[in-house]
């Protein structure tokens, strides 16, 4: 008899997650790959009973089995060596059209112990893969960003996914990062975190740690592959030929030594004259998005109008708010938008709202019910509020909005499935504000919005504004706490015959900057104060 080769059996339930009514989602991205370097043979696939059987090649431990045998800890060259390699999958893996989406120690297996490939390295499990190019169109499919959806697993994910966003070939290479970095240390600062909102509280973290920090025991290439890859913009080309040279002066000369072959590594640098890449060539140096420094400063939205008046307060104490308004009420001005900072209230008011009405309540209640319920007896509906630290709240309620109904819900954490689920029922995002770290969103019924999205971040969100801009959208409402940035941004049904719009973020209150502003017929639209910077 001839020698056969072992193979492996994965088996699903036909009524498990992955299997929608059918053989399992990762049998069409296996047809797809079609034998992709550093992906398992796939040698036949059919159906037992209620079970979906895939037969593919026997492959041996994983580097997490390799890791805990070596004491849990891996030499500077080893992981290097597993670097170059995995970049060199990944890179072979996206010319397909897909992201793996799992990037993690547990899905990298070596080969058969014993066999030709025992130092060969693969990737397993395509069960979370996506697509990052359109199948039809050739094209970057299009970026989105669903806060309640996430995919992968928390240690390794990169921070995208935590928020919900499309997943794209960045994704992958910061979830490799992680990946490096645990085998490197033997552990990840956000390790340990438990509870319902162990993702946000992980999210933070990694957003938080500066790469220095993050690296501080590992080789200098490890800190520069993590900038490279999460300064990285959503549909980015990366230069995986360059990613590679990083950890050249890790890696043994001499193959013998090298614990992992680097085959595809070494083809690419072949192919590319990886040697001859000078690692500062191309571009211009990055301004790095996560420092670790958290900052918070006061985010400002500006819309083209019509010439009007306007006119901004802020650090008003609760006592002199009220002259305020009654001032500007007899200047025919009215609220057009409040926030906090520091217990301290701001409000601008405009001749441009359309209401004719207005009454408004301080209250040491986070957006007080019972009045709130009283005012909607009256027809008025909440046009503006803000909460403060202390947990009060200013609401504004008016006469003159197209409203016809309105909801509200106060949340300990960003409530976008209520959101979602209300913009089926035909509601929208009007208003929203922070108190500490609570959430108030006042959504309405004919709002005169036709679409609506979320930019969710622990940062400003700049990337997703701008592709959210090209798109038609504009900010219409924002929030912010200590640690989350939150931006509503819409297309109207009625086209504005001047598109412009402009986002400030100040360390203090931009009060001449809203001057200048106003000289180019600028408004002010929308304010917040919260976190902005990681």
């Amino acid at each position: 008899m001839g020698f056969r080769p072992k193979v492996a059996l994965k088996l699903e339930h036909r009524n498990s997650k992955g299997c929608n009514f059918g053989p399992p989602y990762e049998w069409q991205v296996y047809n797809t790959l079609n034998s992709c370097y550093g992906i398992p043979a796939v040698h036949h696939k059919g159906r037992q009973g209620d079970f979906y059987i895939l037969v593919m090649d026997m492959l041996g431990p994983s580097l997490w089995d390799v890791w805990n045998s070596l004491a849990q800890s891996m030499s500077p060259n080893m992981v290097a060596c597993i670097a170059v390699e995995a970049i060199s999958i990944l890179e072979k893996l996206h010319m397909k059209g897909f992201v793996h989406g799992d990037v993690k120690p547990e899905n990298f297996l070596l080969g058969q112990p014993g066999t030709a490939d025992e130092k060969k390295l693969y990737l397993i499990d395509l069960g979370l893969a996506s697509r990052w190019k359109d199948s039809h169109s050739g094209q970057h499919v299009e970026y989105d960003q669903r806060p309640d959806v996430f995919r992968g697993t928390i240690r390794y994910a990169s921070c995208h996914a935590h928020l919900g966003r499309t997943g794209s070939r960045r994704d992958d290479l910061e979830s490799l990062a992680y990946t490096l970095i645990f085998l490197m240390r033997g552990r990840l600062p956000w390790q340990g975190y438990q509870g319902d909102n162990k993702s946000f509280l992980v999210c933070k973290k990694k957003m938080s740690t500066s790469p220095e920090l993050m690296c501080c025991f590992c080789p200098p290439p490890f800190k520069l592959f993590l900038e490279a890859v999460t300064n990285m913009k959503f549909d980015e080309e990366p230069n995986y030929a360059k990613l590679i040279s990083i950890f050249d002066t890790l890696i043994e000369p001499c193959a013998i030594s090298r614990p992992i072959r680097i085959d595809g590594a070494l083809k690419v640098g072949q192919k590319r004259g990886r040697l001859l890449i000078n690692l500062e060539e191309d571009e211009q140096p990055r301004k790095k998005i996560r420092i670790g420094s958290p900052a918070t400063q006061w985010i400002s939205v500006y819309n083209a109008r019509r010439p009007m008046k306007q006119r901004y307060h802020y650090n008003v104490a609760e006592t002199r708010l009220p002259q305020h308004v009654e001032k500007g009420n007899e200047d025919g001005l009215y609220i057009s938008c409040v926030a906090s900072a520091a217990n301290l209230w701001a409000l601008i008011m405009d001749a441009g709202t359309g209401f004719s009405s207005q009454v408004y309540e301080l209250s040491t209640v986070f957006l007080h019910k019972d009045w709130i319920m009283e005012q909607w007896e009256k027809n008025y509906y909440i046009s503006s509020i803000a909460g403060a630290n202390n947990g009060s709240s200013l609401v504004v309620m008016s006469k003159g909005t197209p409203y016809t109904q309105q909801s509200y819900k106060v949340s300990d954490s960003f409530p976008f499935k209520w959101i979602n689920k209300k913009w089926k029922e035909g509601f929208h995002v009007t208003s929203m504000t922070t108190a500490g770290s609570r959430w108030g969103i006042v959504m309405s019924r004919n709002s005169g919005y036709s679409e609506q999205v979320v930019e969710l971040d622990f940062l400003y969100p700049s990337e997703g504004i701008h592709r959210r801009w090209e798109s038609g959208f504009r900010i219409t409402s924002m929030a912010a706490t200590a640690d989350q940035a939150a931006l509503i941004l819409s297309i109207p049904k009625r086209k504005l015959t001047d598109e412009t719009q402009e986002t400030l973020r100040t360390s203090a209150f931009p009060s001449t900057h809203i001057k200048e502003k106003w000289a180019k017929n600028l408004y002010i639209a929308s304010i917040c104060y919260g976190r902005t910077v990681c």
